[in-house]
């Protein structure tokens, strides 16, 4: 049985992280609310950016100059470009596990592809250079401060591999954030793009063009892949702070548990210890009568 001196070490100990647990967890609610208002900022300009894709795409569908974009030519997939946006820290639950895991099983299940790791976050980036996977780049640091403008220069660099034909596809492995609770791990294809279809009953912008239609539709498609690239890191930011905020309170509240069942051992222990020296004392008196 540990004696009151080792009990009390642990109860302080416990305490002690049960204060940096509840830092963490009001300095990632603070970043959450940010990182949320970035979130739903962003993702009217990307839906009204697919929506005037679509209206685009379907005023030069009868020219030949669409066919022939490279970043529309679809080719099989015998050399994958896989992107995956991890965290830079841990302490977030499942977050990064889950983003691994989903990169094991695209791994798998394309076992035999080429396949190469572009890897955001230090986590995705320690876990798959340990292991020798094939990586093409590695970025970190970037989730603590998203950036269009370096979010947008990883994007330029993987369209220009799929341009060479040094790859016949891209896809982004991220968390999309749902709310405090739920984050939801998704896998998309980012090239070659596939044109937005119409929503069911939505009736097609008549857009009067300046230019013409191809050339409008070669312009925005950079635009669109830099805009999913940067989507993809503002979804992961903001699911990591929550999944970072629920694991620091499950933390906050087992500490607490867990301080107040070594106070009531304590206190049975220093019970017991009491009522065993009055034996004691009462042993020794009865003794030298």
């Amino acid at each position: 049985m540990p004696s009151l001196i080792d009990i009390r070490r642990r109860i302080r100990s416990v305490k002690n992280t049960q204060q940096i647990t509840k830092a963490m967890k009001m300095v990632s609610a603070a970043k959450l609310r940010r990182a949320q208002d970035r979130v739903i900022a962003s993702r009217p300009y990307g839906a009204l950016l697919r929506r005037v894709l679509a209206n685009v795409a379907a005023a030069a569908a009868g020219d030949e100059r669409t066919t022939e974009n490279p970043l529309l030519a679809a080719r099989p997939e015998e050399r994958i470009l896989l992107v995956l946006v991890t965290g830079d820290k841990g302490l977030a639950g499942a977050f990064n596990s889950n983003l691994i895991k989903g990169a094991q099983r695209f791994l798998a299940d394309h076992s035999g592809k080429a396949v190469r790791l572009e890897l955001i976050g230090r986590k995705g980036r320690d876990f798959f250079r340990k292991r020798g996977a094939q990586i093409a780049g590695e970025h970190v640091g970037l989730a603590a401060k998203v950036t269009y403008a370096e979010t947008a220069a990883i994007a330029r660099q993987a369209m220009d591999l799929y341009r060479a034909r040094e790859i016949d596809a891209i896809y982004l492995i991220y968390n999309e954030f749902k709310s405090m609770m739920a984050q939801k791990l998704v896998e998309r294809r980012v090239l070659p793009v596939e044109m937005p279809a119409r929503a069911a009953g939505e009736t097609p912008v008549d857009y009067l063009y300046e230019q013409p239609p191809a050339d409008l539709l070669e312009a925005l498609l950079p635009r669109y892949v830099e805009m999913e690239f940067y989507r993809a890191l503002l979804e992961s930011a903001a699911a990591e702070h929550a999944a970072r905020m629920t694991a620091m309170e499950a933390a906050t509240s087992n500490a607490s548990e867990m301080i107040d069942k070594l106070t009531l051992h304590m206190n049975r222990v220093r019970q017991a210890t009491i009522t065993k020296e009055i034996i004691e004392v009462v042993s020794g008196a009865a003794a030298a009568e």
